[in-house]
């Protein structure tokens, strides 16, 4: 495997750790009190924390995290731009179903890596707790307005189609990332976006969701 995909999807998942920081310090402003407003918190520290994780290896490696990091830039901040949350509803719905897509993107590449790095970039991935803590908060808002259902469904929607839009932008752009999924021989995108659909339909059933 060549090293530029190993510093290649580094880069990708430290820029994505980084922004997810900044949007949910910014987002745990609008949450409804103070108990989630300290939750959100804690999740940003997460993200920094799993961020120092990735710079660190990027330099170990010899590369400076910011010159692996400024390809993702431009996709990933349009990507974010176009999906602003207006309310606490919005903010865990985001954080539920469009981080969790762009997990299981990165997961999909992370399976080609060698250790350590596939474990590291495994390792600071959302984990259960955070999807847990968003579910549970999209279900009470169902069940304080059920009119909250349709709007939330299609905002997920939207961030589904958004976030699909923009990892194939990313896999058209860096060929090394579209190395790092290829199976037998062959890059398979409607087969990975095929995968990456079907886990988020069963995200959006869970959460009391139309698909």
């Amino acid at each position: 495997m060549s090293a530029f995909a190993v510093v290649d999807l580094l880069g990708l998942v430290a820029f994505g750790e980084l922004l997810a920081f900044e949007r949910m310090a910014g987002d745990a402003r609008l949450a409804p009190d103070l108990r989630r407003r300290a939750a959100l918190n804690e999740m940003a520290a997460a993200e920094i924390a799993n961020y120092r994780r990735l710079a660190d290896r990027l330099t170990e490696l010899g590369v400076p995290p910011e010159d692996a990091m400024a390809p993702y830039v431009e996709p990933v901040q349009a990507y974010h731009d176009s999906t602003e949350p207006r309310d606490w509803a919005e903010v865990v719905t985001k954080a539920y179903v469009g981080d969790a897509i762009t997990d299981d993107f990165v997961r999909e590449i992370a399976d080609a890596l060698a250790e350590p790095d596939r474990a590291l970039v495994l390792d600071v991935l959302h984990d259960l707790r955070y999807a847990d803590f968003a579910a549970a908060e999209i279900r009470r808002a169902v069940a304080d307005d059920p009119r909250v259902a349709g709007r939330l469904s299609m905002w997920a929607r939207r961030l589904v189609g958004e976030a699909l839009s923009q990892a194939g932008r990313v896999a058209a752009e860096r060929a090394t990332l579209t190395a790092l999924i290829a199976r037998d021989g062959r890059v398979d995108v409607p087969g990975l976006f095929g995968r990456l659909t079907a886990a988020h339909t069963a995200r959006m059933t869970a959460a009391g969701l139309n698909n």
